[in-house]
């Protein structure tokens, strides 16, 4: 039941998210759009209530109590950044708006822009994690919570991973190259 209310969750983000767009660009109707944009966070407020009436009604913890917790992480942190990016495509590709910001490829730029994208996963990973530690305590110590405590494991590899990325710029800043005559 978990993994399906996940899958439920994502597609009801992507529809959320294309319905509010399409309210705000093409049905000329901005509040209505904000809306439904606005609606997105009920979706990972529904997974975590019934995740946590599943773990309280005695369920095991396992990989799918986990994933419901990665998944809230996730969304808590690169969320508002797809939305964003995806507010300017529309924005850009049905309204007349200027074309949305390309990364910067070089020097500093390029290291403050990879930094920003290290932050979003680190908010994801500590939210991930802080909502597995809760269903550790949830669940009483009275169950196995090993499957939780490997999720915790896989995040802090995700988080070093985009701290490695981040700082691989800053360490060794990317150069524009040099002009040909």
């Amino acid at each position: 039941m978990i993994v399906g209310l996940v899958v439920a969750c994502e597609v009801a983000f992507w529809v959320l998210l294309a319905a509010g767009l399409a309210f705000r660009y093409a049905l000329r109707m901005p509040r209505t759009g904000l809306a439904l944009l606005l609606c997105e966070p009920l979706l990972e407020a529904v997974l975590l209530v019934v995740t946590a009436v599943d773990l309280r009604n005695g369920a095991q913890p396992d990989w799918r109590h986990g994933l419901a917790a990665v998944y809230i992480g996730f969304t808590v942190g690169l969320g508002p950044s797809t939305i964003k990016w995806a507010d300017a495509w529309t924005a850009h590709r049905f309204a007349g708006g200027p074309p949305p910001p390309k990364p910067p490829k070089y020097g500093a730029a390029r290291t403050v822009h990879e930094w920003k994208v290290a932050a979003r996963w680190i908010l994801a990973c500590a939210v991930g994690t802080a909502l597995l530690q809760a269903a550790v305590w949830y669940a009483d110590g009275s169950r196995s919570t090993e499957p939780l405590r490997a999720w915790q494991l896989r995040l802090l590899a995700v988080l070093g991973i985009n701290v490695v990325i981040a700082l691989s710029y800053t360490l060794f800043p990317k150069r524009q190259p040099a002009e040909r005559r």
